[in-house]
């Protein structure tokens, strides 16, 4: 991060943003000691909401670093200074999704993110809940897992989607919960990156976890199929979702 760009977040993080998002939200954090105060680890979310990428980030003690899309930093106007503003105050980084190598560009970001001994997050599921129930988990959260060695620490938006649901702009107030569980390790698979059933068993323990922490149902599809699946049974036309961050 630029020097310029760690000064703002910062500024944004403590001062001006997260003062203010815990005034009015007032969160509950359960389990927040369960991040490593040093050292890499994968923080790994359900995902509810637009919200989860404000909430979270800033009642972590540390700098969490998501990947998003590089077209959310480069928009025009006072919407898109918004939206990179934001995007800088949860410590998210750019990346370039031409080729179709979006899913990889945001891990191998992610991955040096961790060999440097930081928090990287991950929204397994790859995209939001259309119903605010858990999804089957994309594997390239266990390859980051398998590739740096890091420990795995759940975290679970509890309310996110009834403070503010998909295609919604203007959040409800209402006290924001988060519940954070323990890290799991997954030493015991070391080398063995890149082996699809082992990748499947390990994200698998991970939405376990999810759905033991959060209490919601577990559905084993893929959320963005469910997605699909809706737009095409005919209806009134739906607000199109926000911005979110890229997961692998």
């Amino acid at each position: 991060m630029a020097e310029g760009h760690r000064l703002l977040y910062w500024l944004l993080k403590y001062v001006i943003l997260g003062p203010w998002v815990r005034l009015v939200f007032r969160p509950i954090v359960e389990g927040r000691d369960n991040v490593p105060a040093n050292g890499a680890a994968i923080i790994a979310s359900n995902h509810l909401s637009f919200s989860d990428s404000i909430f979270m980030p800033l009642e972590v003690r540390r700098k969490v670093t998501f990947v998003a899309k590089a077209e959310y930093f480069t928009g025009k106007g006072i919407k898109g200074w918004l939206v990179k503003m934001f995007f800088i105050s949860t410590g998210t980084i750019p990346v370039d999704r031409s080729g179709g190598r979006a899913a990889q560009a945001a891990l191998d970001t992610q991955l040096r993110v961790l060999l440097a001994g930081n928090l990287a997050g991950i929204y397994p599921e790859g995209t939001r809940s259309p119903d605010g129930r858990l999804y089957r988990g994309k594997t390239g959260v266990a390859r980051l897992a398998l590739l740096s060695g890091a420990p795995v620490v759940p975290v679970v938006m509890l309310n996110a989607d009834e403070i503010q649901p998909p295609g919604k702009v203007i959040p409800k107030i209402k006290r924001v919960r988060i519940r954070f569980g323990e890290p799991i390790d997954f030493a015991r698979y070391a080398g063995m990156s890149g082996d699809r059933f082992v990748e499947r068993a390990v994200t698998d323990e991970i939405m376990y976890e999810l759905m033991e922490l959060s209490g919601r149902e577990y559905v084993d599809i893929y959320a963005q199929k469910a997605k699909s699946a809706a737009a095409r049974v005919p209806g009134p036309a739906k607000a199109s979702d926000p911005p979110t961050a890229v997961a692998a």
